[in-house]
């Protein structure tokens, strides 16, 4: 009884492996197989590839990359090919899993495919339902408004919560005071902790951090600490080693924060969960550009999932030619010295943990995944 399972980053890794718990609960004679990272490791899958291998993102990146993105694409196929599995679950990644989608079916007809965490096709690239609609067996939504974007193409979704709750909450219930005063003492300050989160990718890291940083260094009175990815090595960050770089404490980084700069994605949503104020952050190489080219051709107003889920915006979005130091310090300085801005960004948080729902999304994906397994799985 095999799953393949595909994640491209490191949220997908996060998800995933907590999907992974979740079905071996229910069932321990699963197997899983992998491209994902070292959460899935740990949560019993065998890792073929890593996703520090695949998580190229954007034209210019895939272009650079092509042979290697197209080679990771051949052994995966390679491997599903030679496993046989029962079921595949793609989370997220829709450039890499849709093609694996159709291989699946055009290969193994009679291995389910299911999509956890959809693409984001209510922002751009819609063409994708005809993929989607063709090749997935059972798409499960982590956000609450893809239900009804789903609805208008006719194409029906479940919404199982958010996998983001489930982590933020188990974290919760194990971080006591003693917990949080190791914390510290490994920050070595008493300065209210500014968080930095880059990005999981190496590019991001390159064209994000270094105006972070000169931004929070207009506020000497904060202590910035980094946030370093999961995959990525004190070399990613040769440039920033005089800098506070924490690995795996993301959480302990926001859970003691007073504020925070973040990369748009995953983190954006984790940061408003810890009730954190943040500014978003995003650099793009084409400046100006991209800010006409996202009011003119994409389909949704804001690039966070944070103020898509709250349907307004809640926090500042500072990406391609916004993305400055000046405006960052700006807001940086809202956030810290307004305390009617803080607050109803607080306010705002808190509406949008309403709409998530309860905790628990990984054990309801499992439940309808093992559901719509073949009679041999079950």
């Amino acid at each position: 009884m095999i799953v393949y399972l595909i994640a491209g980053e490191a949220s997908g890794d996060l998800h995933a492996s907590g999907l992974m718990r979740a079905m071996s609960r229910r069932n321990p004679e699963i197997c899983f197989r992998c491209f994902g990272g070292d959460l899935m490791r740990e949560a019993g899958g065998v890792v073929v590839k890593h996703y520090r291998d695949m998580a190229f993102m954007g034209f210019i990146p895939v272009l650079l990359n092509i042979r290697k993105v197209l080679n990771n694409l051949k052994e995966c196929k390679k491997d599903i090919l030679n496993t046989r599995p029962d079921a595949i679950i793609l989370i997220d990644y829709p450039g890499f899993n849709l093609k694996i989608a159709k291989f699946v079916k055009n290969y193994l007809p009679d291995t389910k495919v299911f999509y956890y965490i959809s693409p984001k096709i209510w922002a751009w690239k819609r063409y994708r339902i005809k993929t989607i609609r063709k090749y997935i067996d059972k798409m499960l939504c982590i956000l609450p408004f893809e239900t009804a974007f789903y609805e208008t193409l006719n194409y029906p979704v479940q919404y199982v919560g958010n996998p983001s709750v489930d982590a933020v909450e188990r974290y919760r219930q194990t971080a006591t005071a003693e917990h949080t005063e190791r914390f510290r003492k490994l920050t070595l300050t008493d300065k209210p902790i500014l968080a930095i989160l880059p990005g999981s990718r190496k590019a991001e890291i390159a064209d994000n951090l270094p105006t972070m940083l000169k931004a929070a260094a207009r506020f000497p009175d904060f202590q910035p600490v980094i946030a370093g990815a999961p995959g990525m090595t004190l070399d990613d960050y040769k440039t920033q080693q005089n800098h506070i770089i924490i690995f795996n404490q993301t959480y302990d980084i926001l859970n003691n924060a007073t504020v925070a700069l973040v990369t748009s994605g995953t983190a954006t949503l984790e940061t408003a969960l810890f009730r954190l104020p943040q500014v978003v952050c995003y650099h793009l190489s084409s400046g100006k550009l991209a800010n006409f080219i996202f009011r003119h051709f994409f389909s949704t107003p804001y690039i966070s999932l944070v103020n898509l889920i709250a349907e307004k915006k809640v926090v500042k979005e500072l990406f391609g030619g916004n993305f400055t130091e000046t405006n960052i310090a700006s807001e940086l300085n809202n956030l810290i010295n307004n305390q009617l801005y803080r607050s109803e960004m607080l306010k705002d948080y808190d509406r949008i943990i309403i709409k998530l729902g309860s905790a628990g999304a990984s054990d309801r994906a499992a439940e309808e995944i093992l559901k719509n397994f073949s009679e041999k799985i079950l």
